[in-house]
């Protein structure tokens, strides 16, 4: 069965992948700052600050954000867009959808 997103969840880990043109972005700390941009279902936006794993995928263009208290707060059809400035640019990723489901 597949997981759901729900209202509330805290600890959802968002993964994505930067890349120029096809080629990946090394998103490694000492490179780059990276934020993950959240639109809710009523159209407002905020901005989490994105951080790298240390398994070395950083240097394949991922990083993450996980969930904390208050950051799922709606019900509906989300957006999400990893950002990232580096000293040679600003890039973004894909724009992904996802739905935030009620809670019984």
């Amino acid at each position: 069965m597949a997981s759901e997103i729900h209202v509330n969840d805290v600890g959802t880990r968002f993964l994505v992948t930067l890349k120029d043109d096809g080629a990946l972005v090394d998103v490694s700390p000492a490179q780059a700052t990276g934020v993950f941009i959240f639109k809710k279902p009523d159209d407002t936006t905020f901005n989490r600050s994105a951080s790298t794993l240390s398994d070395g995928s950083a240097l394949s263009g991922v990083m993450y954000y996980d969930t904390v208290a208050d950051d799922l707060d709606e019900a509906g059809m989300w957006k999400l867009q990893g950002k990232m400035v580096l000293i040679g640019g600003t890039f973004y990723t894909d724009i992904q959808t996802f739905q935030v489901n009620c809670n019984l």
